[in-house]
């Protein structure tokens, strides 16, 4: 890390009282969070954004077609930390290793696109230009996505979990996040309490 931190042990007040909520097995906190120790309003502000987009029983679109697209967003940035987390997670929410890699195999360019159907490469499509070139994205890019059979509800989503990997992926490679003593795949998994950040 190119910062300081504070370790959990060493956490007290507010800051104690969050990494209480967002911490795995063994009082395990993720480094991307732990990041945010000398600023713990900007922790609450993070995990708030990352809760509701990627984990809320409000969204339509399957959870591991969201971590699919914050792989891919997160490959294109070279954003080790974020691909390596979300690709065990997504491994994990599709309970199925080889189909998983066969995914990452598409994402990185080496796979066969059939392993994703029409409507969710147009999505991948989609977050792909928004990584690539933001400034270039047109009413047609959306259009594209209703032709492929995403509503608008559902485009939304796609575009809120591409946006916020471009946060996270800055946030990690800006401080110089490594995964480090991290346990890959964690993630919070109670989608009907946003305020639930419990981490397995």
């Amino acid at each position: 890390m190119f910062i300081d931190t504070i370790a959990y042990e060493d956490a007290e007040g507010r800051l104690k009282k969050l990494y209480d909520r967002v911490k795995g097995p063994g009082d395990v906190v993720d480094n991307i969070m732990l990041a945010h120790s000398l600023r713990p309003h900007t922790m609450e502000g993070h995990m708030a954004l990352y809760k509701n987009v990627l984990h809320h029983s409000g969204n339509a679109v399957p959870k591991w077609f969201l971590e699919a697209l914050g792989v891919l967003v997160s490959s294109l940035n070279r954003c080790a930390y974020c691909v390596e987390h979300h690709f065990a997670g997504l491994t994990r929410l599709l309970g199925d290793p080889m189909r998983a890699n066969a995914m990452r195999a598409f994402i990185d360019g080496r796979g066969a696109p059939d392993i994703f159907d029409a409507a969710q490469r147009a999505a991948l499509d989609y977050g792909r230009k928004l990584t690539e070139a933001p400034m270039e994205m047109t009413a047609a890019d959306i259009d594209a996505l209703r032709r492929a059979g995403w509503n608008d509800g559902e485009i939304l989503e796609i575009n809120q979990v591409c946006a916020y990997f471009a946060y996270a992926n800055r946030t990690v490679l800006g401080l110089g996040v490594t995964t480090d003593g991290d346990i890959l795949g964690l993630s919070p998994n109670n989608s009907d309490d946003p305020n639930d950040w419990g981490h397995s």
